[in-house]
């Protein structure tokens, strides 16, 4: 379904900067988008594993889509974690025909560090009054709803912003460096009024607790698209080793070429392993599940850079025209290496648990 939707179509999505609506409205529909959420919602109800295969299998076709599937689940996730009853049936459903969803955590002050985080949500009777300035919000240029992340209370709460509410405004970023028709959008939000009903669960939960639950989806998803990329990089430089020939023979033939090759085959192999036991963990609720989730994360978009990069050499000015798979790639996977928790991030909170952990 989803190589369908995407045929040989990326490239021209990635030069315009947009994937089409009807075709993120029609995989949400199938329920593809936030394929974990159980079928009682109108979901798939894959496993970990199921679902990281099936991102990664978008991922190595067009990582903008992958993006806003990640945006989409994540958003699903959070919901199913912290919503009530109601909100999970309401919300979920919603999510499973058709409507989008973006996340919104940074702001112009509050990128790593999230408990930077000034926006509010401020109780007023029956309503709550949201207020702040959301940045790089993937998905949010296409989304109906966005999950807002905000100071509530004596702690946090995310709530959930229908974008066509008097006082929201959407501002796509302008020419991306990668991802290019994720929809990376800024939020901002003007004395948003919105029931109270529409703040998960109705309580205040610590900022962190928030923030941890809903990036693991996010760094598990992330990922498994680095996955898609490395897989992409390495069809693409096998492909052009075996019919390109120089000096009489194959560029496969050729040893230096046959060793970027292998590269990229280790590259593959290292991030499914670390993406399988993030998935296992995530399926067994494992108490490793933040650990794994941010080593995979971090891992994987490594690879993936350098993935891209080799599978550039090897392809050489084949590999470097805009839009096309190779070149895609290495702009998508540098993003990788920031979004969701930098690179820097990542290594303090391992080194932070390893610490921890051989007191």
């Amino acid at each position: 379904m989803i190589g369908a939707a995407v045929g040989d179509r990326a490239a021209g999505w990635d030069l315009a900067g947009a994937i089409p609506l009807e075709v993120l409205r029609g995989l949400g529909a199938e329920g593809l988008l936030c394929a974990e959420v159980p079928a009682e919602f109108g979901g798939r109800g894959m496993s970990g594993r199921q679902n990281g295969e099936l991102t990664a299998h978008t991922g190595a076709l067009c990582s903008s889509l992958r993006s806003v599937m990640t945006s989409q689940g994540m958003a699903a996730w959070t919901i199913q974690r912290f919503g009530t009853r109601q909100q999970r049936s309401e919300e979920l459903t919603r999510l499973t025909r058709g409507q989008l969803a973006a996340v919104a955590f940074s702001e112009p002050q509050a990128g790593s560090d999230l408990s930077a985080i000034s926006t509010t949500i401020t109780d007023d009777g029956d309503s709550v009054v949201v207020r702040g300035h959301k940045v790089w919000s993937t998905a949010a240029a296409y989304a109906d709803l966005v999950l807002v992340f905000g100071r509530y209370r004596d702690g946090a709460a995310a709530v959930l912003v229908p974008t066509r509410t008097p006082g929201v405004t959407v501002r796509p970023v302008a020419q991306p460096l990668g991802c290019r028709a994720a929809g990376h959008a800024d939020v901002i939000l003007d004395d948003v009024r919105l029931p109270a009903a529409r703040v998960l669960a109705g309580t205040s939960q610590p900022l962190g607790l928030l923030t941890t639950i809903a990036l693991s989806y996010g760094r598990m998803s992330v990922a498994w698209g680095c996955v898609g990329i490395i897989r992409s990089c390495l069809r693409a430089a096998v492909a052009h080793a075996r019919s390109r020939e120089q000096f009489g023979k194959p560029l496969a033939q050729h040893q230096l070429i046959a060793r970027h090759i292998s590269e990229l085959v280790v590259a593959e192999q290292s991030a499914t392993r670390l993406c399988e036991h993030a998935a296992d963990c995530w399926d067994a609720r494992s108490p490793e599940l933040t650990g794994a989730s941010v080593l995979a994360k971090h891992a994987c978009a490594g690879h993936a850079a350098q993935a891209a990069a080799t599978a550039v050499q090897v392809l050489a000015s084949a590999g470097s025209v805009d839009g096309e798979p190779v070149a895609r790639a290495y702009r998508d996977a540098k993003l990788m290496q920031i979004i969701e928790g930098s690179d820097e991030i990542c290594q303090l909170i391992l080194a932070e648990q390893a610490l921890e952990r051989e007191r």
